[in-house]
């Protein structure tokens, strides 16, 4: 039985001035509990129906409206929120909130704009419960109705072949499941993951470096690495074809307790830590034996692909080149934004296009489509061609979760006008600086030569 809770390693939620996290699922049912870091305040004042809210104030200051009053607050200090009373809260502060009962839709009314978070913003429309509030918080006899049409749906998409599932009305009818899946699922990242995770990419950045000059330096980061499998597969795949190069690869993780394990870089196939799958069930008897030294059921990740990969813990909405060591020639962000709602992953893959050198190329599987295409067409990414389908459909278990889970890969549809950039997973960054407009210098800034066969 589990009696210890950590942070979920992404927030739970994300507003204009603060963003927390949801400890549990708790076994005492009727309350939740949430850590929030507030960075200017909650963007609204409500009045809740009918839960009780208590903030404990862990560091920092800031203050409470109540009723129309206002309430300083410092470390240390307790505030009780009671249903059908108005408030907000701003400042600068690390929060734990204790909520009675446990949250349900419709709870909270939003009646004005809290200046502290917003600015001058308070003039847009509050923020209303969408169509689909009501629905995804309904509950009978304490069941979702929604949680059962999406198990309904994993059920009978399992048995339907694929040659049916590809007709134009069951297509449309898996997009609205889809639709569902991501409104309704609660997201949080998993350490589920395995070795050669998807092959077709990692033979796209093998072409790419084949190109590299001679005892060249490539410069690659792996964000949201977790517990190392895909930073190593990428290395494994880059030393094996060019050893001649100086690899310097930085691996990055959200969670302190997933980096560790990747920089030990040993795992057990029969009892895996933190990891709910065999992390080597995917690799054939031979790669075992080139990546691996064995030790009964422990496998350890052999010192020559190990060397020149830097672990760190970091956030990848944070980070910056400077943290890198410089820009980067190729960057890999694959399989975590996904667990982000959309806002989140969109503010979050901008923030990453930054450590791309120009003329460098990005690695992004495993996000919502629409994001993806959005910010690739913002940033003016080219979509690479070369092995497209097979990079899309490179992760099989992902493929399974359409449309049932929010993570589900979308069966790749040639029918759309934009499937060229949609489905595209690698790209390469304009070879300039869009901010200000000034040409790359190639001596500067060396290149991974673009393949010849890249389709525009």
């Amino acid at each position: 039985m589990t009696y210890t809770y950590s942070l979920p390693t992404t927030p739970s939620f994300d507003g204009k001035g603060l963003f927390g996290y949801e400890f549990g699922p708790l076994k005492q049912k009727g309350v939740d509990i949430y850590y929030v870091v507030v960075d200017g305040g909650h963007d609204t004042f409500m009045v809740s129906k009918k839960i009780t809210r208590i903030y404990y104030v862990i560091e920092g200051s800031g203050y409470f409206t109540i009723d129309n009053h206002r309430y300083d607050v410092s470390p240390g200090m307790l505030v009780e929120v009671p249903p059908k009373v108005e408030y907000s809260y701003s400042g600068r502060m690390k929060l734990v909130v204790f909520s009675s009962p446990a949250w349900f839709a419709r709870n909270d009314r939003h009646t004005k704009w809290n200046r502290d978070a917003i600015g001058h913003e308070s003039s847009a429309p509050l923020p209303n419960a969408s169509q689909w509030s009501g629905l995804l918080g309904l509950r009978v006899f304490g069941k979702s109705p929604v949680g059962a049409f999406l198990r309904m749906n994993r059920l009978a998409w399992s048995h339907l072949p694929a040659s049916v599932t590809s007709l134009a009305p069951l297509r449309r009818y898996g997009e609205f499941s889809s639709r569902v899946a991501r409104a309704h699922d609660r997201r949080g990242q998993a350490f589920s993951t395995y070795f050669l995770r998807n092959r077709p990419a990692l033979e796209l950045i093998r072409r790419l470096v084949e190109r590299r000059p001679r005892n060249d330096t490539l410069r690659v980061a792996v964000l949201g690495c977790s517990t190392g499998a895909e930073a190593y597969s990428v290395a494994w795949r880059i030393k094996t074809a060019r050893p001649d190069l100086k690899l310097v690869l930085h691996a990055m993780d959200i969670s302190g307790e997933a980096v560790e394990i990747a920089r030990r870089g040993r795992y057990s196939v029969t009892d895996p830590k933190l990891m709910d799958s065999n992390i080597v069930e995917r690799m054939s008897g031979a790669e075992i034996e080139e990546m691996f030294e064995r030790d009964g059921d422990e496998v350890t990740v052999k010192s020559g692909i190990r060397e020149g990969i830097e672990w760190g813990v970091g956030d990848a909405r944070k980070v910056r080149v400077g943290d890198l060591g410089g820009p980067q020639d190729i960057v890999v962000a694959s399989n975590f934004l996904c667990h982000m709602p959309p806002p989140m992953a969109e503010d979050c893959l901008r923030n990453i296009a930054r450590l791309a050198r120009p003329g460098g190329y990005l690695f992004v599987a495993g996000i919502d489509l629409d994001v993806r295409t959005k910010v690739a067409d913002d940033l003016g990414w080219r979509p690479l061609q070369e092995l497209l389908e097979e990079i899309h459909d490179g992760d099989p278990v992902m493929k399974t979760y359409w449309p049932w889970h929010y993570a589900g890969v979308e069966p790749l549809n040639k029918k759309r006008a934009d499937w060229t950039r949609r489905y595209a997973a690698a790209f390469q960054a304009p070879a300039s600086d869009r901010s200000s407009g000034a040409p790359v210098d190639l001596q500067a800034a060396p290149k991974v030569g673009a393949p010849t066969e890249f389709a525009e």
